[in-house]
């Protein structure tokens, strides 16, 4: 007598009364009232798909303890939320680690619920990583009653931590390393009892003999079968489920049948058994996912590996003492310690002390710099020489760090393209496979062959179009680890496959060619006095400024001043070592002197003038200097045939000056927002794929129309946001080298693709005419996925692009 089963998660349905529901006509049995309440709540909302699709059975749900529910509503503080909830355009945003799922239906069914919530704005969920993202509006529900709703489901969502899922990682990688020794054991016994009969090496062996290597063949294959292979069998009938067929499908059916066939000849006779091949299919093909997972791991896509750089605690300085606090409690205007050697815990300034910082884990520049008081520093650095102290400006979930973290997220979640195709091309091949094989054997059948079957069972194996489906996540993921590496950031799917088309890089000037700020580029005495005693003088004044011109004189050596007035839009004035001074702008400090101005000829740059009552001491030349490296990015850009365009809102004879000193083919000056846009959709038109490289907000509008927008790594937090990548980095020599990725990238696409088509399209007759036993057809299958995985991660390699874009080209 069959045991009745729960219909919703599967567990024996044994109770008295039972515990039924009657839905479409049909009268469901359930286990017990909470899945009869699940039940009743996912068709009450239209979601019954859900179970047309599951591939596993649902978790039991069980309903919250008191002390789990006052667990859940502490999430609702704002200073608990501080660590993983970050305000965005629309309303709050929270990566969650969830529990319970188990296949693509359950992902299917916590979306769409949750989009039936009140307040919640969006809901994914990332299988691989097994993370969501919810953005929710605050003022229509708490944080806790959406948890509550995804426990209601029989699911757990809990706040992201970087040591849970390293732990959750860890397993899967476990495990999957188990399954690909098992299935490697299994080969190994089961081809050494195979090759001597394949091979003759062993002759005259008695029919005992025979069937005792096939018994113990069948011994060594079976845990392959239902343990190495068992995700091939769950994905495949979850594909059949959803009618979308993917390469599992032909892999489960290949090794369902041959396990069959050989195991009903071992036990009934016959002559033919297949178990050295269904081992070795498995093996390769597990061998083939876990490189392309490792490729996966190593790329950080997952997040956990940039997660580690940011510590737990923090010390925060508590007037004269220090004291330990967890580094999410931190609060913006906290001042914390940090000591050599020890990682940021949050973004701020630094308010005391000087050192160098190591930079790498967020821009990919491994030279530390140089940090002092007002300079902005990140979490997730390393703190190199000297304690510092750091006012606090974004803490938790709002440090830089956890912003390249949501991206990258976002990036793994989005499918570009070129893979999406791949997916249509390998799910229609196996439609056709799916069609054609039958046929093959059918004909062989009748026409009279003795190994139809092996026939049929090549010509599935050896033409499962595996290699479309692993070389293209993992050459999008090895150059994705190769530019993160660089300091340039891709942020959405689809950036890398559109850089390969561009022709023209469009620059806007401040923040992006140069650095963004004003620097002393020269010093004109008027007096007896030296160019350092000048200096001194007006860095002295300067002390007291906050203004950008200020800042060019931070540096030099400098007294204290007295007496120090700011007058608004003209300059400073006070008293140093006893001398009264006056600086600023030259109608300013006319003001204040009784003496003419000098004449002198005038300079491109912005001019300071330095004077006490009655003479005048100096003229200082500020101008914002172009980047390191600029000159040399621009340089390898044109080489390679790429057309450079300067568009800048600055005075047309300055952006001239800069183009002509970085040897830009083109510059644009005196631009507004609205004329750099239509200058962009001008070039648009003409048939060109523009790059737009800019940092401020005014470069918004134009950034929004090019084919790829590239966004400095000092720019403002919206421009980062909608920018298609991030220069982290801010050395423009990177633009080049993420312009060869990008189209090495595509080569190497389609090398893929042009092998995998060409050797299906060869060994497709060869297998169809019975020239392929099945043992070679899962090796040569599996060397073909093999290769272009290895392929593929070619593009790890980091190799200085300047000198090899022109011939990529």
């Amino acid at each position: 007598m069959s045991i009745a089963e729960c219909f919703h998660c599967g567990e024996p349905a044994e109770g008295s009364p039972a515990i039924t529901l009657e839905h479409h006509g049909e009268t469901h049995r359930f286990c017990c009232e909470g899945c009869k309440a699940v039940f009743q709540t996912i068709t009450a909302e239209g979601l019954s798909g859900f179970y047309n699709f599951r591939t596993e059975p649902a978790l039991t749900p069980r309903k919250l303890t008191d002390s789990e529910i006052s667990r859940l509503r502490e999430l609702d503080h704002t200073l608990v939320q501080s660590s993983f909830v970050v305000p965005v355009r629309g309303g709050q945003e929270a990566t969650l680690l969830m529990g319970g799922i188990t296949c693509s239906a359950c992902i299917w069914l916590l979306e769409h619920h949750m989009a039936k919530q009140a307040g919640v704005v969006s809901f994914s969920v990332n299988h691989t990583t097994q993370r969501a993202r919810l953005v929710w509006d605050a003022s229509q529900s708490l944080l806790s009653d959406l948890l509550m709703a995804v426990f209601r489901l029989g699911y757990t969502a809990r706040p992201y931590r970087a040591d849970d899922a390293e732990q959750a990682l860890k397993a899967e990688n476990r495990a999957m390393l188990i399954r690909l020794t098992v299935a490697g054991i299994g080969s190994f016994q089961s081809m050494m009892l195979a090759f001597p009969m394949y091979f003759e090496l062993v002759s005259d062996l008695s029919t005992d003999f025979v069937d005792f290597f096939r018994w113990f063949s069948l011994l060594v294959a079976t845990p392959v079968v239902f343990y190495s292979a068992r995700p091939f069998f769950s994905n495949a009938l979850r594909d059949l489920r959803s009618r979308h067929f993917t390469m599992d499908v032909p892999v489960a059916t290949a090794i369902g049948l041959a396990y069959a066939a050989s195991a009903w000849v071992t036990v009934l006779g016959g002559e033919e058994v297949y178990f050295e091949s269904v081992c070795m299919f498995t093996f390769f093909l597990l061998l083939g996912r876990y490189i392309e997972s490792r490729a996966r791991y190593r790329a950080g896509l997952t997040g956990n590996s940039l997660a580690g750089f940011q510590p737990e605690v923090a010390n925060r300085v508590a007037g004269t003492q220090t004291d330990l606090v967890p580094a999410h409690e931190l609060q913006e205007g906290d001042i914390i310690l940090v000591r050599p050697g020890e990682t940021l815990p949050a973004d701020g300034v630094i308010t005391s002390g000087e050192t160098t910082i190591d930079e790498a884990v967020l821009t990919g520049e491994y030279l530390p710099e140089t940090r002092g008081p007002g300079d902005q520093v990140h979490g997730g650095s390393v703190n190199g020489e000297h304690p510092v102290e750091i006012r606090v400006t974004r803490a938790g979930a709002r440090t830089r760090l956890s912003g390249i973290l949501r991206i990258l997220d976002r990036v793994q979640a989005e499918k570009p393209p070129v893979a999406l195709l791949a997916d249509r091309l390998a799910g229609r091949f196996v439609g056709q496979v799916l069609l054609i094989t039958p046929l093959i054997g059918l004909g062989w059948w009748l026409a009279g062959a003795t190994n139809a079957f092996d026939i049929m069972l090549s010509v599935l194996v050896v033409t499962c179009p595996c290699a479309l489906s692993l070389a293209t996540p993992t050459a999008i993921t090895s150059a994705t680890l190769r530019l993160r590496k660089r300091g340039f950031l891709p942020t959405r799917g689809h950036t890398l496959e559109s850089m390969h088309r561009v022709d023209t890089v469009v620059f806007d000037k401040t923040g992006t060619l140069t650095r963004g700020e004003l620097h002393l580029t020269a010093t004109d005495t008027l007096t007896d006095l030296s160019e350092a005693d000048c200096l001194r003088m007006a860095a002295s004044l300067e002390q007291s400024s906050e203004h950008p011109i200020a800042r060019a004189f931070r540096g030099f050596p400098h007294t204290r001043a007295g007496r120090v007035q700011n007058h608004l839009g003209g300059g400073l004035s006070g008293e140093v070592e006893g001398a009264a001074l006056v600086i600023g702008h030259r109608a300013f400090v006319e003001s204040h002197t009784a003496t003419p101005a000098p004449e002198l000829a005038p300079t491109e740059g912005v001019e300071v003038w330095l004077a006490t009552a009655d003479r005048w001491l100096a003229r200082f030349v500020l101008d914002d200097q172009p980047r390191q490296g600029a000159v040399d990015a621009v340089k390898a850009l044109q080489q390679a045939g790429i057309r450079t365009i300067l568009l800048s809102g600055d005075r047309s004879a300055h952006v001239a000056r800069v183009a002509a000193q970085l040897g830009i083919d083109d510059a644009i000056g005196e631009a507004s927002p609205e004329q750099k846009l239509a200058v962009l959709k001008r070039l648009i038109e003409e048939g060109h794929r523009v790059m737009m490289v800019g940092d401020g907000l005014n470069d918004l509008p134009s950034m929004a129309g090019a084919t790829v927008s590239v966004a400095m790594g000092g720019a403002a937090d919206l421009t980062q946001l909608n920018a298609d990548a991030v220069l982290l980095s801010s050395q423009l020599t990177e633009l080049p080298e993420a312009l060869y990725t990008s189209r090495s990238m595509r080569r190497i696409i389609r090398q893929n693709m042009v092998w995998a088509l060409t050797y299906n399209v060869l060994a497709l007759p060869l297998a169809a005419a019975g020239l392929v036993p099945p043992w070679l057809a899962a090796i040569g299958m599996s060397l073909s996925s093999l290769v272009v995985v290895l392929n593929a991660l070619r593009l790890s390699r980091a190799n200085n692009a300047s000198a090899t874009l022109q011939a990529d080209l």
